[in-house]
């Protein structure tokens, strides 16, 4: 009698189980650097909504920020400079606030101080990798060629981006 309930209970968890959506980072393949850069859908803080998909043919920068992060708060006006001056050459960037950061509504003074697009929410397996900032980096042809978390100077952005800007959109 204890065997069979022990049977029925282990029956029961297993078509729970399956029963189950997988979570989305297992659902989804996480960015991996060399490797084809999984799809994403921002929505930016305006509204509009944006894919990596629309995005082919650029070099594109994913910015995980907070307000509360030092390091942020000297990567974010040196991105945005960066950004402006290359930004003819087909870079783009997107500022993701992070959900721990003050309210959206609060921001907006600093949004429209920035050239860089800002986003309040991204769909798709993109996340902070151990702390903010987190960057990631897809090439032209929708590569991931850069992914880390700590703050982007501009020795690194040089060293980085540059030579992809340099690449020749796909065909």
């Amino acid at each position: 009698m204890r065997m069979r309930r022990a049977s029925m209970v282990l029956l029961a968890l297993a078509g729970a189980a399956l029963a189950t959506p997988a979570p989305l980072a297992l659902a989804e393949k996480a960015p991996r650097v060399g490797e084809p850069a999984p799809d994403f859908e921002l929505t930016l803080f305006a509204g509009d909504k944006v894919r990596l998909s629309e995005l082919r043919g650029n070099v594109v920068v994913l910015n995980f920020w907070a307000t509360w992060c030092v390091p942020c708060r000297t990567e974010l006006p040196t991105l945005n400079a960066f950004y402006q001056v290359t930004r003819k050459h087909g870079l783009l960037v997107f500022a993701v606030t992070t959900e721990d950061s003050v309210p959206l509504y609060k921001l907006k003074p600093l949004f429209e101080k920035l050239a860089i697009p800002a986003v309040r929410r991204v769909k798709g397996p993109y996340a902070v990798m151990g702390g903010v900032p987190t960057n990631y980096v897809i090439d032209r042809a929708g590569v991931v060629r850069y992914a880390s978390a700590g703050a982007l100077d501009l020795d690194t952005l040089n060293a980085v981006l540059i030579p992809l800007l340099n690449e020749h959109p796909p065909l």
